[in-house]
């Protein structure tokens, strides 16, 4: 298990620069965000040349790439709005395939218009299910054409908010192309150490077999999110359960200041 961290935890818009920063923090693999080589997050093209500046960084660094952001609003109300999303994931498949990445992480979207992060009331309304269920079915023609792997992550705000949610939709997709990124921090709101321990231990069995990213984030029993160690979540007890599962991909963490990051590093791989 590698273990790993958002490149967008340190400043910079310079692949080298970023890169290096992970690596100098005690990291081996990074998901990567467009936003580090100076480029949107969703952007409508990406020149050979920054592929070109990310692969090489890369390699100088001695960072493996191994997921790539390509969150947009898959449930957002306006479909206008969606169908933008999707023709800018298109570029961001196409760009993972070119640098080898294997995976792209999404986001299964929300009602709410003006944050994709952020709770509606009509998300629990089927026909939110239903667009989104459209919306990632054309994503993974995507992904199927490029030979790359979409990962969706159950998220309280979100219309996939459990692990029994993520493995439906992949029932429903019919596609091996869709994977679950598990972060233990994101399957409850509220909880004591005792009530979260068990809702994550249920999760990693639940979706055991279909997990290719685990993150690392906390919360507080407030509901507060937290750096990894700091809050409710049991790591030891989660990273045992997903070596138990079989698991053997990244674990990456985010949530953390860059300043943060050395000590993390230290926690997780002292863990793994």
């Amino acid at each position: 298990m590698q273990v790993g961290v958002f490149a967008k935890t340190f400043p910079g818009s310079e692949p080298d620069g970023v890169l290096a920063a992970v690596r100098d923090a005690g990291f081996a693999v990074t998901q990567f965000n467009l936003a580090c080589a100076g480029l949107p997050s969703m952007p409508d093209d990406v020149p050979d040349e920054a592929i070109g500046a990310i692969g090489t960084a890369a390699k100088a660094a001695g960072v493996g790439l191994i997921a790539l952001s390509g969150t947009y609003n898959m449930a957002h109300p306006d479909n206008r709005i969606r169908d933008d999303g999707l023709r800018r994931l298109a570029v961001v498949i196409e760009t993972t395939a070119r640098l080898s990445i294997p995976l792209v992480t999404l986001c299964t979207g929300t009602r709410n218009p003006d944050d994709q992060w952020a709770h509606h009331p009509d998300n629990a309304d089927p026909s939110a299910w239903a667009d989104m269920a459209r919306e990632m079915a054309k994503a993974l023609q995507l992904a199927e054409r490029h030979g790359v792997d979409l990962g969706i992550e159950p998220e309280q705000a979100n219309i996939v908010t459990s692990a029994d949610d993520a493995v439906r939709l992949i029932a429903e997709m019919g596609s091996k192309r869709l994977r679950i990124v598990l972060d233990p921090a994101n399957l409850f709101e509220r909880a004591s150490a005792d009530e979260a321990r068990a809702i994550v231990a249920a999760a990693v069995e639940r979706t055991a077999g279909h997990v290719s990213l685990a993150h690392a984030k906390d919360r507080f029993a407030d509901g507060r999110f937290a750096t990894a160690g700091q809050g409710i979540v049991d790591f030891p007890d989660f990273i045992a359960r997903l070596k138990a599962a079989g698991f053997d991909g990244p674990l990456v963490t985010h949530g953390l200041s860059a300043e943060e990051a050395p000590g993390v590093a230290r926690f997780l791989k002292g863990l793994v």
